[in-house]
């Protein structure tokens, strides 16, 4: 994100790469590319595409890349929804799972939504809107830490890691956990990326509907890294029907994370391909589905392709010119290159 502030200049700025793609809004990544004298060329990368961008990729906008392998050593991951407003026992049998795996010798994260007093800890990401889970009461990592260590976790090693910590306190306890000094981290979505700990096998979320669905893929995929399979348990109390509880089973149900972001889109629609709303109900499209009529995209494209390469000036499609410079004059137009 430093790098995205006013006073960074390039010399000759000729490639972007923007990973975790998900993590930065529309406009933050045109500030980057917008630092070239001419456009740079431009690659993002994500295991989790934002609606906006499975829209714009289905458009044609993007060229796209799919790696459909796991990384080398990469284990399965099972993801299982808790529903404890039907089962609250089910929570006791979670901590359980983490008990066992760490007698196992291994490590578990228990991941929750917010530190403290209302503070969530969002950070500085642009891209994913948390997910509208209504007014229900939602745990802190002060409050679960404080039960887990004088409960269920009394006699384990457990630590916590937030985003208001210091860099030093921040850095000691990833150092520890690393080191298997701790068996169990509390930890806010801080460690939804750039955490690899190949020892840790389980996870559990907590208020698992408060989060979005390629969030809840990112976090996951802190487990399952080392040798052993990973196990990833999504907490809520969401009822059974509501749409909260509907984007954690498609979330339980695959791990694929392209096919999870167009699940995504179908939840909170595709975005604005001609503005800077990445999912929502504001979309320049009405009959169409970017995830039912993609193979109808594709042929127009085709057709378009086509009508450019024979007249690439649309001298012969005089309404057609008409309408591209209607879109040219308007502040849609400057969304057209922007990922």
């Amino acid at each position: 994100h430093a790098l995205i502030q006013e006073h960074v200049q390039f010399a000759d700025l000729g490639l972007v790469v923007v990973d975790e793609q998900h993590r930065f809004g529309v406009e933050q990544r045109a500030a980057l590319a917008d630092k070239a004298a001419v456009k740079p060329h431009i690659l993002v990368m994500t295991a989790t595409p934002i609606p906006r961008t499975v829209a714009m990729t289905a458009f044609g906008d993007l060229e796209v890349s799919t790696l459909r392998e796991l990384p080398a050593g990469r284990q399965p991951i099972q993801t299982n929804v808790v529903p404890v407003a039907e089962q609250p026992a089910w929570l006791d049998r979670a901590w359980q799972r983490i008990r066992e795996e760490v007698a196992k010798g291994r490590q578990a994260y228990v991941v929750v939504s917010r530190i403290g007093d209302g503070h969530s800890d969002k950070g500085d990401k642009g891209g994913e809107e948390a997910a509208d889970a209504g007014d229900q009461e939602t745990h802190s990592l002060l409050e679960v830490f404080e039960d887990l260590t004088g409960g269920p976790f009394h006699d384990l090693r457990v630590g916590m890691l937030h985003g208001r910590m210091g860099t030093d306190d921040k850095d000691s306890t990833m150092t520890a956990f690393g080191a298997h000094e701790l068996d169990v981290l509390v930890a806010t979505t801080v460690v939804e990326v750039g955490v690899d700990v190949p020892n840790a096998t389980v996870m559990i979320v907590l208020d698992a509907d408060r989060f979005g669905m390629s969030q809840l893929h990112q976090l996951r995929g802190r487990v399952g890294r080392g040798a052993e399979p990973g196990l990833c348990l999504l907490v809520t109390g969401a009822e059974d029907g509501a749409p909260s509880r509907a984007r954690l089973d498609a979330v339980a149900s695959t791990t694929d994370g392209f096919e999870l972001s167009k699940r995504d889109v179908e939840f909170r629609r595709e975005g604005d391909v001609l503005g800077a709303a990445q999912s929502g109900v504001r979309s320049s499209l009405r009959l169409l589905s970017v995830v039912k009529h993609e193979s109808v995209i594709v042929a127009a494209r085709a057709d378009a392709d086509a009508v450019v390469a024979a007249d690439p000036g649309l001298t012969a499609h005089p309404v057609l010119a008409a309408a591209v410079r209607t879109l040219e004059d308007t502040d849609q137009a400057d969304f057209l290159e922007r990922t």
